[in-house]
């Protein structure tokens, strides 16, 4: 007796078997694999003897591909149908075995055209359905055609328009089921290559600065930099006049100038040291437009050559403590006795403060020295007006070396900056921001010259005092502080005044920077209420006790910072790297920090070498660069010599609360995967 065989329907896969036994509701099988399975009766679609199964369904699946769907669609019946009576209708009426399978096939395979209403049983899906299945279906094949098209025009080094203006999104946050986004995987897939150096070979990214610009707008200013027309505020109270000649210490590029020293009764046994913040606060009501648009931006963002700044330039110039004007200010004045230095008390007036002069620590830094506070000027040149200064500079920096000292003290050891600072200068920039094609100049600046200490130290002063006060009064503010020293504990944000053992202080809130940090700005308000309100200033502050909207205040302003600080470390190193090209730097001298990383002696870079294995943390070696990669803000180096002795090697201090080397040293981070299956603080004060 001939072979009976069986078609059927196995969980939607059409499978095809020698038939054993039956039985009444189940079918014994043998597979063309050898293995035999249990089939339900009703799963059975069609018996035959031949051909075999190893013929038949090649043929009939070939056969199945030749068929016209249109012209199947048209000869089906309206009614519900098996496969046989279109195969007969289809092929004729003694259709082959061969062609009862290929019409099964076919049915099986058309979804769009045919519903499936049983086991071998289907309806014609209404024509408006099937209109719009078949447009859908077009689309497709029109999107995977231009998949393959772009794909092919990246290989070739091309980058289609459509790539380029998703570019960012691609590599940083992509939607996976993108056209756009496939081509580049596939094209990355076919050539072997990383996203990122497909796309720079395809000419997508001409300009590494550009990149890095673009690439943080995209994440962090979708919608610009730019800020609605706004009016500038006004002060609506009258304030007091201060009987002082205030004066302020910055940089020349600082346009925020936020805060201004005042000092009174030199000479007289008790001086009152006066700490003027810039008060925008003043003006700025919480929810109102302006405090909208600081919110959203919750700082200033840094980054050599260009800044984006918190508030509108008209408001900066508005509240900004500039020479030659009366400016509204919140003022905290500290009584000090002169021999000793200890502070006798302290208060805080809203008023405005006469600026009598802006001082410019770059300009300044090689005159006013601790030689030339002590009183020898050999050697160096200064103003009229800085050298009426010099008994005032005099005192502050005695005053800052003893709050120092103090702080110091509650920390249990000594605030050690063994590395420079460095600053950033670009040459010939054109606009309102650079290019990337500048010449950059490096130069550094030692920690604790004198008069970086004295603002440092009279920050640190306000901020804790100011946050001590809050505490006092029963008025929440956002405070910094972290719990030890000890490896790994960190400095947090929070709205409880807590201990910084990091700086030595009972607590420290941020208040002297409402120009640029929008948490000084919240801070600066619960001030003004202390001091409008004093102990009553609880219920009169913006924000409560427990209030929510500060702690998202807190959340929303650590993201950012952190976000804001990685760029400012990302477009330095930028600027280092391009500094190597540019002096043609092949070698330096640099230190083992950890592991395989380095920190360059002259340079802020830290980069990964090999050749250190066996040496010392604190080594000192010569290294050679490699390569220069400034899209991924990569370079390596190698071991030369090393250039201490064994059991010379020392620990320098490890860098700045937001992990300097980590900062420095991380990889680019690119959303695309390509193996997936198509489908530190501005300034560098310890006060901040």
């Amino acid at each position: 007796m001939a072979p009976m065989y069986i078609l059927f329907d196995e969980a939607g896969k059409l499978q095809t078997g020698r038939l054993l036994s039956e039985a009444e509701s189940s079918l014994q099988v043998e597979l063309d694999t050898g293995k035999r399975v249990k089939v339900k009766t009703a799963n059975s679609l069609l018996r035959f003897e031949k051909p075999a199964p190893t013929l038949l369904m090649p043929a009939a699946t070939a056969l199945a591909e030749t068929m016209e769907l249109d012209l199947a669609y048209e000869f089906a019946p309206e009614d519900e149908f098996g496969f046989e009576e279109l195969a007969r209708d289809y092929f004729s009426a003694q259709a082959s075995t061969e062609q009862l399978v290929a019409t099964m096939v076919c049915l099986h395979g058309a979804p769009h055209y045919f519903r499936r209403a049983g086991k071998g049983r289907f309806r014609k899906a209404p024509p408006d359905i099937l209109a719009q299945a078949l447009a859908a279906i077009e689309k497709k094949k029109q999107v995977q055609a231009r998949i393959e098209s772009w794909a092919a025009e990246l290989l070739e080094g091309r980058c289609p328009a459509e790539v380029r203006e998703q570019l960012y999104r691609i590599l940083f946050k992509p939607d996976k089921n993108s056209p756009e986004y496939k081509a580049v995987v596939e094209a990355a897939r076919q050539g072997k290559l990383a996203p990122l150096t497909l796309l720079e070979r395809a000419g997508a990214i001409t300009s590494a600065y550009e990149f890095h610009w673009q690439r943080f707008l995209f994440e962090q200013f979708p919608k610009g930099t730019g800020f609605p027309a706004l009016p500038v505020p006004a002060v609506s109270e009258e304030l007091p006049l201060a009987d002082v000649q205030a004066f302020s210490i910055d940089d020349s590029h600082t346009t925020e100038i936020d805060d201004a020293l005042s000092l009174q009764g030199l000479g007289s046994g008790t001086v009152t040291l006066g700490i003027h913040i810039a008060a925008p606060g003043l003006a700025i009501t919480p929810d109102d437009a302006l405090d909208q648009i600081a919110r959203q931006r919750l700082s200033t963002v840094y980054m050599p050559g260009h800044k984006i700044t918190m508030l509108p330039d008209a408001v900066v110039q508005a509240y900004t403590l500039e020479a030659g004007r009366a400016c509204p200010a919140v003022s905290l004045y500290l009584k000090i006795d002169e021999s000793s230095l200890a502070v006798l008390e302290s208060r805080t007036a809203l008023e405005r403060v006469p600026i009598a002069i802006n001082l410019r620590h770059d300009r300044l830094d090689d005159v006013i020295t601790t030689d030339w506070l002590a009183g020898d000027s050999a050697g160096t040149t200064a103003t009229t007006e800085v050298e009426a200064l010099r008994p005032v500079l005099g005192f502050l920096h005695r005053l800052a070396l003893h709050q120092k000292a103090q702080r110091e003290q509650v920390r249990g050891k000594p605030e050690t900056f063994t590395r420079p600072d460095y600053s950033f200068r670009l040459e010939g920039v054109q606009g309102d921001q650079p290019d990337g094609s500048e010449k950059v100049h490096i130069g550094t600046r030692r920690r604790g010259e004198p008069l970086d200490l004295m603002v440092a130290e009279a920050m640190i002063l306000a901020n804790s005092t100011w946050g001590q006060w809050l505490a006092d009064c029963g008025v929440p503010g956002i405070y910094r502080s972290q719990a030890s020293l000890a490896p790994g504990v960190k400095v947090r944000m929070g709205t409880k005044a807590q201990p910084h053992a990091g700086i030595g202080v009972r607590c420290y809130a941020w208040s002297t920077s409402p120009l640029r940090r929008y948490v000084d700005l919240v801070n600066q308000w619960q001030i003004i209420a202390c001091a409008r309100f004093g102990k009553t200033a609880a219920l009169a502050a913006p924000f409560k006790p427990k209030d929510a909207s500060l702690f998202s205040v807190v959340s929303a302003f650590d993201a950012a910072y952190s976000a804001y600080n990685g760029f400012q470390n990302g477009m330095e190193r930028f600027w280092t790297l391009r500094y190597l090209r540019q002096e043609q730097i092949g070698e330096l001298t640099a230190t083992l920090v950890r592991d395989n990383l380095v920190r360059a002696d002259m340079l802020p870079l830290v980069l990964p070498v090999l050749g250190t294995e066996g040496l010392p943390r604190g080594a000192h070696v010569r290294i050679r660069l490699g390569a220069i990669d400034e899209i991924a803000l990569d370079v390596t180096g190698s071991v030369i010599e090393r250039l201490d002795l064994p059991g010379d090697a020392d620990i320098e201090d490890s860098g700045d609360e937001n992990g300097e080397e980590d900062a420095l040293a991380a990889p680019l981070h690119l959303a695309i995967d390509v193996d997936e299956t198509p489908g530190g603080d501005p300034g560098a004060s310890p006060a901040g």
